[in-house]
């Protein structure tokens, strides 16, 4: 491998402290890099050697300073040239480069200033972090717009500002309240943070690292809540938990003196699908050879926090098994209430909170109380009467966010003691919320105090600092400074392994990107109640020292200076107040500036004195010109990377060609031997010939314009007049000559000549014309060649027709009537076979009719012998 030896010298300046700073910058191949010191001596070497390779490198910088306030000091310089010659480097030699010179160094770029629109000193501070103002009166030439008082501090320099004309708000910092970190507990307010408020004053885009000191104080009291699962699953663990009374004050006694215990019970909601709601399972919701079990519930606090061993035997004692239908649990609405419910729950105000979760099953959680009908949200409110949770029934589980949010807030930090089954489970819900720690219970809970005790050592080992009430457009960085430090953050910094009564401290590296007064949020350590107030604000004013006057000179007496620009009195404007506007008002004569309504004004480019646009110089000397400052005569096209090719001029952005040449660049010189057709013509007269090459009107293909692949069918748009010039009929028949001779040479003939395709047409007459185009030189100009026979149709019969329409219409008749007759015959033959069928089904019987009574009357004479 090839090495080299890498010399850096740096030569301080004699010249006073008050010099521009900036960032020493290596500049190769578009890297730079930021260079530390390990000590304040002025020359510093470092050298890698090899036997094949030797390279030197110097830089030679003017030094401001070296701060002494940190353990490697930054250099930082004054020259903008101040580079390292990377002279035919080895990419691999360039990285061991920048790694010995910049151990702790990270990559950035210069210093530069991004300006916009630029009216006062406010607009340049606020425009960026590294954006100066120089008041000086004189500082402008004449054509100069105020904008370019606006730029780096060195830039500045350069141009021939003074430093002490040069406006730079400075970052600040105020510690107001600093109290000692304590040593021990002794009953009062023990301080683990420090400092405890401190204002910060920064520069909009700047950053400002302060130290926040933390120790946690040996013997601080300890709030542990025994939180337990009482669903049937559990009777053996609550055995064996209400034995555990003395080993857990006895564990908790060898990390405080001031230790309490609660303790809390959950099953889970009194409704179905969770719970069976027969009123006998409410009752006893266990099996029925459980004579000792208790009614079902959601969540019970039993137990307030004590220093009583014996009364948290009692009170664990006289806890009974429960049970409800489905395996997860309502933990989570447990959580939420002990959490919330401080002042019932007995939570001291300087004390590390525990809750100590206990089950052997999984939870339910926000959105699973829809299955009982349970719509309303958690409102993360306290609602305890009598010890039981009141709305259970009424209001849906907690989030996890909502959880995590409020144990957060108040200084939880759970422990859960779960079965192996779920304790997967409860390790991806321990990586959402902050300070927490899961451990694996044993089947029956013998191990729990053990695994509180292994639990409380990794939560207290870790302390993490973080913040709340974060104002928008502010960024902080938590960098450790401890023995296991986590890597920095924006949003906490973490120290492993932490011992009680040991020191340790975090960089806090606070950014404002934006303007904003009078802010504050708070940084505290997870899981402990002291925080830091940070107030916040910013500067993005200018204390320009303003002469007193109202009336100045600099400003033709008609106005004051404020920050080295003209702040005109009323009537008068322009950069020196030298214009009076008289009758008119400001608005119109600014407006007469604008090109259209609602742009800049003199496009930005020049200044608006007296209703016209004075413009500005561009920055290689030459001035905008035009009505509003709108053209510039170095924007226009180039060719070869030669503005206009080189052959020609630019004006108000397009290129003037020289003799000889065209295009938008001047790119080319003036021929037309690539657009001559063979019949002498210039593309057909179809386009023109641009740079050598056909330029087509819309439809015409290149090259040379000839044909039209997206132009209408002459065939049909040149109809009409085919048939005025072949047949004089037609919708042109009685101007033909205006509309069609200009566009159209015909002729009659008997056979075609034209090689073109033919066209077959039919005329307003109802005949059939073949008819063939040639198109000639330009767009619209055809040769026509007419067949001299139309093919007409012969006329149709009138009397045939009418003899066929009788005819059709009489058949037509006819057919109907047979065809109603044949209906009628079917039904009358329906109804026949309908009455035959009736017919034979009726039974007679032969009998007088009693109501009938012959016609024929019989009077026999009884004196008639018969003789």
């Amino acid at each position: 491998m090839g090495a080299a030896i890498f010399v850096l010298r740096i030569v301080r300046d004699p010249r006073p402290a008050e010099i521009p700073t900036k960032r020493v910058s290596v500049k190769s191949r578009r890297i730079a890099a930021r260079f530390t010191l390990s000590n304040s001596d002025s020359e510093f070497t470092r050298e890698m050697e090899s036997s094949n390779i030797k390279q030197q490198y110097e830089l030679k910088c003017t030094v401001e300073s070296l701060h002494p306030d940190s353990v490697q000091h930054q250099l930082l310089t004054t020259d903008e040239n101040c580079i390292f010659l990377l002279l035919d480097m080895d990419p691999c030699l360039l990285f061991f480069l920048l790694l010995l010179i910049g151990r702790n160094g990270l990559c950035q770029q210069a210093e530069v200033c991004l300006k916009s629109v630029i009216n006062s000193c406010e607009d340049c501070i606020r425009s960026g972090p590294y954006c100066m103002w120089c008041k000086d009166l004189n500082f402008t030439k004449s054509g100069e717009q105020e904008t370019v008082r606006c730029d780096t501090k060195a830039k500045l320099i350069e141009r021939g500002c003074k430093t002490e004309d040069i406006i730079f708000p400075e970052d600040s910092k105020q510690i107001d309240k600093e109290d000692p970190l304590s040593e021990s507990f002794n009953q009062e307010k023990p301080v683990q943070l420090s400092p405890q408020k401190i204002s910060l004053k920064l520069r909009p885009g700047l950053s400002t690292t302060f130290s926040v000191s933390f120790k946690r104080v040996q013997g601080y009291p300890v709030d542990l809540y025994y939180l337990m699962d009482l669903s049937y699953s559990m009777k053996d663990d609550l055995e064996n938990v209400k034995g555990l009374g003395k080993d857990l004050f006895e564990a908790l006694k060898n990390i405080t003196d001031y230790a309490q215990i609660g303790f809390g019970a959950f099953v889970d909601k009194t409704v179905l699908p969770y719970t069976n709601t027969n009123k006998e399972k409410l009752q006893k919701p266990c099996d029925e050879n459980d004579q000792q079990c208790q009614a079902a519930f959601g969540y019970r606090h039993v137990l307030n926090m004590t220093s009583s061993e014996t009364q948290f035997k009692e009170k664990v004692t006289e806890q009974f098994i429960s049970g409800n239908l489905d395996s997860p649990e309502g933990s989570l609405d447990a959580m939420m209430q002990a959490a919330v419910c401080g002042d019932k729950i007995g939570w001291r105000n300087s004390s590390t909170r525990l809750i100590v979760l206990t089950t052997d099953a999984g939870f339910h959680m926000a959105g699973d109380g829809k299955l009982a009908g349970i719509l309303e949200p958690s409102d993360e409110q306290c609602h305890m009467e009598n010890r039981r949770y009141t709305k259970s029934i009424d209001m849906d589980y907690p989030s996890v966010g909502q959880l995590a949010m409020q144990l957060e807030k108040n200084n939880i930090q759970p422990i859960f003691a779960v079965t192996e089954n779920v304790a997967n489970v409860y390790k991806e819900l321990s990586e959402m919320i902050p300070k927490s720690e899961v451990g694996v219970l044993s089947s029956d809970s013998k191990n729990v105090v053990e695994l509180i005790k292994t639990a409380y050592n990794s939560l207290s080992s870790k302390v993490t600092l973080t913040h709340d009430n974060l104002p928008d457009n502010v960024r902080v960085i938590y960098t450790p400074k401890c023995k296991d430090a986590g890597q920095p953050g924006n949003s906490e910094g973490v120290c492993n392994n932490v011992k009680p009564g040991e020191k340790i401290s975090f960089d806090v590296t606070v950014t404002a990107e934006s303007c904003m007064n009078d802010k504050s949020f708070t940084i505290r350590p997870l899981g402990i109640k002291d925080t830091l107030t940070v107030s916040l604000s910013t500067n993005c004013d200018c204390e320009c020292k303003d002469p007193e006057d109202s009336i100045h000179s600099h400003c033709k007496g008609k106005g004051r200076v404020k920050c080295g620009i003209c702040s005109c009195s009323e009537g008068y404007v322009g950069q020196f107040c030298e214009c009076s506007i008289g009758d008119k008002d400001k608005r119109s004569l600014r407006a007469s500036c604008q090109r259209n309504n609602g742009t800049m004004e003199c496009e930005g480019r020049g200044d608006c004195v007296c209703g016209r646009c004075q413009c500005h110089t561009t920055e290689s000397g030459s001035s905008y010109h035009g009505d509003y400052c709108e053209c510039d005569n170095e924007h226009c096209e180039k060719f070869q990377n030669k503005l206009c090719g080189g052959t020609g001029k630019c004006n108000c952005g397009r290129c003037e060609c020289n003799a000889g040449y065209e295009g938008s660049a001047c790119q080319c010189k003036v021929s037309e031997e690539a657009c001559r057709t063979l019949n002498d013509t210039v593309c057909f007269g179809r386009g023109t010939c641009k740079c050598n090459r056909c330029e087509c009107k819309e439809g015409y293909q290149r090259p040379q314009c000839q044909l039209c692949l997206g132009c209408p069918d002459p065939c049909q748009t040149k109809l009409n007049c085919i048939e005025c010039l072949g047949f004089d009929s037609g919708p042109f028949k009685k101007n033909c000559s205006v509309a069609c001779r200009k566009s159209i040479y015909h002729e009659m003939v008997d056979q075609f000549t034209i090689p073109d395709k033919q066209c077959l047409q039919k005329d307003t007459e109802g005949c059939w014309i073949k008819f063939k185009l040639d198109q000639l030189v330009r767009e619209d100009n055809y040769k026509a060649e007419i067949l001299k026979q139309r093919d007409c149709p012969e006329p149709p019969s009138v009397v045939a027709i009418i003899g066929g329409s009788i005819a059709s219409v009489a058949l037509i008749g006819i057919l109907l009537l047979m065809l109603i007759k044949l209906l009628l015959y079917m039904k009358d033959l329906k109804e026949f076979r309908k009455f035959e069928n009736e017919k034979k089904k009726s039974k007679w019987a032969e009998a007088d009719n009693p109501l009938f009574q012959n016609a024929t009357t019989t009077v026999t004479n009884p004196t008639f012998t018969g003789e």
